[in-house]
């Protein structure tokens, strides 16, 4: 699927992210055309997806995370699809993932600090349609963050 000099962009790209195109195919030792195709080609088969920001929550104010482990009614046939939707208007939720199993979605939560979480927990969060039960879990260190993989 990946060719040698696919795997070595991806590796630079993935160490400096906001390296200018002309310096990582002196790098790489290619012409920045080249390295303009390879990478135009790595956006349109969806390996690469794309630059994005990423923001240090603590640094804007927001001290408080939580993980909330979600279990719907699944009585409901339209249970997930509501939910989820319903889960997308609320700003300070981070992520959703959904799983397999006895939770079924984990929200992401963020807040300046706890005054502010119970409200985004009572006045938000709690208004999700088909919750059967949630827990939450409070972050109190982030050990390791890393998306990349080894290429």
């Amino acid at each position: 699927m990946l060719d040698d000099q696919d795997r070595r962009i991806l590796r630079q790209m993935q160490a400096d992210p906001m390296m200018a195109p002309p310096e990582l195919a002196e790098r790489l030792g290619m012409t920045p055309a080249r390295l303009t195709r390879r990478v135009e080609r790595l956006r349109d088969r969806k390996i690469l997806r794309g630059p994005r920001a990423v923001i240090n929550w603590r640094a804007l104010g927001y001290a408080v995370e939580v993980s909330l482990r979600v279990t719907l009614d699944k009585t409901q046939p339209r249970a997930f699809d509501e939910f989820i939707e319903a889960a997308r208007g609320i700003a300070e939720v981070t992520a959703i993932q959904t799983f397999l199993g006895r939770v079924d979605v984990r929200l992401s939560v963020i807040a300046r600090d706890m005054a502010h979480y119970q409200a985004i927990y009572r006045d938000q969060i709690l208004g999700l349609p088909h919750i059967a039960d949630i827990e939450a879990l409070m972050h109190v260190a982030r050990i390791k963050y890393d998306d990349s993989l080894p290429l």
